[in-house]
């Protein structure tokens, strides 16, 4: 008869008056035994494995190729990104390795002050001193040129033959100055003027705005509703203020008369600083004398430096 059972029970007489039981294993239970033992990975197992180990590496080392791009970009040194990714944890959020960029910049311009004689190093990427915020990519001053506050919504209308606002002219003339070296220039707009077109008051090119004031350019002057009707702030009163506390230019074809009898001070200074222009089409042109013929020439209108009419003393060529 065959045996099913893992092992058979024999009993055996003991003593005569008890009974031992004797296990007997048969092939049967050493085949389950031999099925405990554990048996290696294949190789294709093994190989899924390695295979799995070396993408999850390459995709961290992209993450931290991103971040090290990433602020490359804002300007921190190579080894001083390494070693702040080195001491933070490997999935720290972008927030806390800048956080901790910053930290370690502000510490180091610091301690440059400890010997007053040794000269003033200062990370790239860190403001000079806490005081003194870093200005933006696009607003870097210029050594030598005179701040430039542009009349935005004189130029816009001059360009657009004082029908439409044109927005294209804002950009001839802040392209005109910035091809000459300056940065510092601010374009003073009515805050209403990011309003939805009408037909009585026309707008072109209006994604222009919004691009000048991304790049800190343009500047709106406050305005709101009150029961319905809009109550606008006087943007001259801006534009010729902001000029002559930066000791900067107006450009803009309006006198100011108004300001000028307002303000004695500003009186004077309107008539010095104001530089007029025309449109061609579309080329910007600012006189290149503008306070006339036996005046300072555009480029020294728009130089810090004071000009006086000894400089303009030319040899006679019959002399």
């Amino acid at each position: 008869t065959q045996v099913d059972s893992a092992s058979i029970l024999l009993l055996t007489p003991v003593n005569c008056s008890t009974t031992q039981a004797v296990a007997v294993e048969t092939p049967m239970s050493q085949n389950k035994e031999a099925r405990r033992i554990p048996r290696p990975d294949s190789p294709e197992k093994t190989e899924r494995k390695h295979t799995h180990s070396e993408s999850a590496a390459t995709m961290e080392h992209q993450q931290q190729h991103a971040k090290v791009e990433r602020f490359l970009k804002l300007g921190y040194s190579h080894s001083d990104i390494l070693r702040v990714l080195e001491s933070l944890r490997h999935d720290a959020q972008t927030n806390d390795i800048l956080e901790e960029l910053i930290k370690t910049c502000h510490t180091r311009n610091y301690s440059n002050k400890s010997d007053p004689n040794s000269p003033k190093l200062v990370p790239r990427g860190c403001s000079p001193s806490s005081s003194q915020p870093r200005p933006g990519p696009d607003r870097e001053p210029a050594a030598g040129f005179r701040p430039v506050v542009i009349d935005g919504s004189n130029v816009a209308m001059s360009h657009g033959d004082k029908k439409v606002f044109s927005c294209q002219g804002l950009q001839l003339a802040v392209n005109w100055f910035w091809d000459k070296g300056l940065r510092d220039i601010t374009v003073f707009v009515p805050l209403w003027r990011k309003e939805q077109p009408r037909p009585e008051a026309p707008i072109t090119d209006q994604h222009i705005l919004h691009e000048l004031e991304r790049r800190k350019i343009l500047v709106y002057t406050p305005s709101r509703c009150v029961n319905g009707k809009r109550v606008v702030c006087y943007d001259d009163r801006y534009i010729v203020k902001l000029a002559f506390d930066s000791d900067g230019i107006i450009v803009s074809n309006d006198n100011y008369r108004d300001l000028q009898t307002e303000n004695p001070q500003w009186k004077k200074f309107i008539e010095e600083r104001l530089l007029m222009y025309t449109f061609a089409n579309d080329k910007f042109m600012p006189p290149d004398d503008p306070l006339g013929r036996n005046g300072p020439t555009i480029d020294d209108f728009l130089q810090k430096k004071p000009w006086t009419p000894d400089n303009k003393l030319q040899h006679c060529p019959y002399g």
